[in-house]
């Protein structure tokens, strides 16, 4: 089945629907939007280059035998679509959901350039609402989104909806690290050098502090299991890299559980 054709409205190789409604996530997509020319270098700047590693380990813990038709969650600059496809060899069609347009436009401009390009689509929207049929997709993935969002169970939710019985979603985020001997070195270099970082290279320290604070006030990484299982998933799993301070969460929609 064509990837656009689970969509609920007309058959385009970019798709755009309203967004937003909620205060948060207005400010949010208007940040990303600001940011979204030095969204990909400060990501491999900050990161110095480990981001590329979490989402590779992220895909190949998603894309196992048969996972022909998976949705990226946040997709930003299509970084983990194409990622994801070139490990897939082609093998798959993914559709990348997000609500900054000029994110999408990115994407998009990349997209014409990247192996099995034409297997991909990108689609305007929010992930709490998404526009896709339920019991849609084999998998689900999202790469540093879900401090972003105002309602972290409504996001499972609709994860849960769009997701065949038996797909898995796995997701990667940035967490407070245990507070041990590393503690100490990580808050100084997130919370006070990472917003200096972002204003230099960005022209935007705002969005910056944004990011360091949203990783300060995010939840446990065991809560965000919790709230996995809440939304109706099972084999709900945690793996920690970096001390903690990225985790990946893994978790599967039962075997005959379809979504109404």
């Amino acid at each position: 089945m064509p990837a656009t054709a689970l969509l609920a409205y007309a058959d385009f190789a970019f798709q755009f629907m309203s967004v937003q409604s909620h205060p948060r996530d207005q400010a949010v997509q208007g940040m990303f939007d600001r940011i979204a020319g030095r969204y990909d270098l400060l990501n491999r700047v900050i990161s110095f280059k480990l981001d590329n590693r979490w989402r590779k380990r992220a895909i190949e813990t998603l894309v196992q035998g048969n996972t022909p038709l998976i949705v990226d969650l946040g997709t930003g600059t299509g970084d983990m679509v194409f990622s994801a496809m070139k490990f897939a060899r082609g093998n798959a069609r993914i559709v990348g959901l997000d609500f900054s347009l000029n994110m999408l436009q990115l994407a998009q401009t990349k997209r014409a350039h990247q192996p099995f390009g034409q297997r991909n689509t990108f689609v305007q929207g929010s992930a709490m609402a998404s526009p896709f049929k339920s019991n849609a997709f084999d998998g689900a993935m999202s790469a540093f989104v879900l401090r972003n969002v105002s309602d972290l169970g409504g996001f499972f939710s609709e994860a849960y909806r769009v997701l065949k019985p038996g797909g898995k979603l796995v997701t990667l985020d940035m967490f407070p690290p245990r507070k041990n001997w590393f503690f100490p070195l990580y808050c100084v270099y997130f919370y006070r050098m990472v917003p200096w970082i972002g204003g230099l290279l960005a022209g935007d320290r705002s969005a910056y502090l944004y990011l360091a604070n949203s990783v300060r006030q995010f939840h446990p990484p065991e809560v965000v299991c919790d709230k996995l299982r809440q939304a109706g998933f099972a084999q709900v799993a945690l793996r920690k890299f970096l001390n903690g301070a990225v985790c990946m969460h893994i978790a599967e929609k039962a075997r005959g559980e379809a979504a109404p």
